[in-house]
């Protein structure tokens, strides 16, 4: 058994001024792109110099709050603007993969909003053609550019938590009627869009699951309402994750191994704080918290810094978050959404 450490591994992450500013274009202006925008303007080095919307007006106002020199009324004149270094992909997941393949063709990088893909045929689709023209393609899987990701992945690499034997992690929230999550058009369900971060915390720490089981229900528009899933993995190891469109859950994560256990507090997918305790039911826990200053979805910032230094040093995607693992996680999610019979069109 290792000793138990006294403190935890400092975060390593890359700050806001080490990697060179990229001239980003935003694709479909709503509100996660608000989000990303005001994250992006306030804690990094990046600049926007256009948004696309279908919409010229409302493209125009995007620009205007966020001091955005170029808005245009369609996605064809961002992709043909020279000036434009990546492309920040932030519409629905049913038109991912056709604006990736625009934004490939026109020899753009690009950042996808998560999912990256409706499934891993598209997935694979969007991979293939990004390799194929040499640009940068990425997931915006935020999670694992977050300051407590590194200390994770630093006390796993240290052998502090021993052989890990189960993950766990949840993530629901309550849906109101209408919203895009419960649209089958728009490829909703919570599996998509909430579970995701579970199962991909889950191959953050275990890597591809070699068995799936699902457990869940529908909705009375066809997308999965909640999963309770159970991935198995080479040896013992055991992830049991949840998610949900129909109740707000903890939002919480753990890794139990052999000699420790961490905790994750919630929303664990954020900017949050981690408990390592001893192994046994009394034992004794050391803390910590994210002091960095950046809290909430602010926290998207890091992904825009870590790509742009990807593409600084030559890179075709990211090193912590690969295009075969974004793959591997929407087949996960394939298998999970057609265990309880929700499959797109394409996969009927």
């Amino acid at each position: 058994m290792k000793l138990f450490p006294t403190t935890f591994p400092a975060p390593i992450i890359p700050t806001a001024d080490s990697a060179p500013a990229l001239r980003w274009g935003i694709i479909a202006p709503g509100g996660i792109a608000a989000t990303f925008a005001e994250a992006v303007h306030t804690h990094t080095a990046q600049k926007f110099v256009a948004v696309a919307s279908r919409s010229l007006e409302r493209a125009q106002e995007f620009a205007n709050t966020w001091g955005i020199a170029n808005a245009y009324g369609s996605y064809d004149e961002l992709l043909a603007n020279p000036d434009v270094d990546v492309v920040y992909i932030a519409a629905q997941q049913h038109v991912h993969r056709d604006l990736a393949l625009q934004a490939i063709a026109a020899g753009k990088h690009i950042l996808v909003e998560k999912p990256f893909a409706m499934n891993g045929t598209e997935a694979r689709e969007i991979v293939a053609a990004a390799r194929a023209a040499g640009v940068f393609a990425m997931e915006a899987m935020w999670t694992r550019y977050l300051p407590q990701t590194s200390v994770i992945t630093q006390l796993i690499a240290d052998g502090a938590l021993g052989e890990i034997q189960l993950v766990t992690a949840d993530h629901g929230q309550n849906m109101p009627e209408g919203h895009r999550v419960r649209s089958l058009e728009s490829g909703g369900g919570a599996l998509l869009d909430l579970g995701i971060y579970p199962i991909a915390f889950a191959s953050q720490i275990l890597g591809a699951p070699t068995a799936i089981h699902n457990v869940g229900s529908l909705i009375e528009t066809g997308v999965d309402a909640q999963s309770l899933l159970t991935l198995s993995y080479a040896g013992a190891a055991q992830a049991q994750l949840n998610t949900t469109l129909l109740a707000r859950t903890p939002i919480t994560a753990s890794v139990a191994g052999t000699d420790a256990l961490l905790q994750i507090g919630g929303p664990f997918f954020t900017p949050s704080r981690l408990t390592l305790s001893k192994p046994g039911f009394s034992g004794e826990s050391i803390h910590w918290a994210d002091e960095s200053g950046i809290s909430g979805h602010m926290g998207l910032s890091y992904q825009a810094t870590a790509l742009a230094g990807f593409v600084a040093e030559g890179r075709t995607e990211s090193p912590v978050h690969s295009l075969d693992e974004t793959i591997a996680i929407l087949d996960t999610i394939d298998s999970a959404r057609w265990q309880l019979g929700y499959r797109f069109q394409p996969e009927q």
